[in-house]
């Protein structure tokens, strides 16, 4: 029989989901891949080095690592790996994400269970902000990078703090606490206007990327007012303010989204205008003043991963 099975795998630092897509090889009965769902408890500390595995002998842990030292005691004949839809960068969350993994059973064992695969990740994952939450069946040649359609980014801003210590304890890793009362969020929206469509965005990359293109289709972005917390103080509720932008893209290039965000957070300080930013664009130019500054890492949140056949991993 043949099948895969694809997961939804973590939630890191504040619900950090991912989704995993395992195909489960069982020797001369054949293949089959699982699509899994899995979340995690918010966690403040002791955060992993990123979404990717970290190779050799380095003190750093990524997510990756975790999942694979769990899939271990599946017992598989190959060692298991993660092909994980979107890598991101230590101190980013993920609400959503992607990656694929194959077992392969020793001959004469039947092909593990959705529900299995599940139970036994969960049981064996040394971290408590990881848990996969379900399995699913997908085809054979189901790719949890190459295959997905659409991924949206949400990035998190706060305003009237004098400080980063003015926020609330629970809110400190999960958003950018910008030191200003006022945002002008009508010019961000205007300045975004700009970002939409097909266009070449080198100028938004890091510098040195190794990929041969820099041309993305942005299909939509927002600014707005975010949801009230639940970790603000009456006393605080009047001077805090939290904001949301969403990027959402087939794919992004490394740091895209940072560096968009900080690009239209210096347009809602005032330090650029809204036709800036369509100039900064247009540069293809990855060091210059604005658009080389990056908005921390902890403020970005990988949203959704979308699938043609699979719907959204949130």
């Amino acid at each position: 029989t043949q099948g895969v099975y694809k997961n939804y795998i973590w939630e890191h630092s504040a619900r950090t989901r991912q989704a995993d897509t395992f195909r489960n090889c069982s020797g001369e009965i054949g293949s089959e891949r699982i699509k899994d769902t899995c979340a995690g408890a918010a966690r403040h500390r002791a955060p992993a080095s990123g979404v990717a595995a970290v190779r050799g002998n380095h003190r750093a842990v990524g997510v990756q690592n975790f999942l694979e030292e769990a899939a271990k005691r599946l017992n598989s004949v190959e060692p298991v790996r993660f092909t994980i839809s979107s890598r991101t960068d230590a101190g980013v969350h993920a609400l959503s994400n992607a990656a694929h993994l194959d077992i392969q059973r020793r001959p004469g064992r039947p092909p593990f269970s959705p529900e299995i695969v599940t139970k036994a990740l969960n049981t064996h994952l040394k971290h408590p902000a990881i848990r996969v939450l379900k399995a699913f069946r997908v085809p054979n040649d189901f790719h949890a990078r190459h295959a997905a359609t659409s991924r949206t980014y949400l990035y998190r801003l706060a305003t009237g703090c004098s400080g980063p210590n003015q926020l609330p304890v629970f809110e400190q890793n999960v958003c950018w606490s910008l030191q200003t009362e006022y945002l002008d969020i009508a010019a961000m929206q205007e300045a975004a206007q700009h970002l939409l469509g097909t266009h070449d965005f080198s100028a938004f990359q890091s510098a040195g990327s190794p990929v041969p293109h820099a041309v993305r289709t942005l299909r939509r972005v927002s600014v707005s007012p975010g949801p009230a917390s639940l970790f603000v103080l009456p006393q605080e509720s009047r001077r805090l303010q939290f904001w949301t932008l969403e990027f959402e893209s087939q794919s992004f290039l490394y740091r895209q989204v940072r560096r968009m965000t900080a690009v239209l957070v210096a347009v809602g300080l005032g330090i650029l205008a809204p036709t800036q930013v369509k100039v900064i664009l247009e540069s293809q130019d990855p060091l210059g003043k604005y658009q080389a500054r990056v908005a921390p890492a902890h403020g970005l949140f990988l949203k959704s991963v979308l699938y043609d056949n699979f719907g959204p991993t949130s």
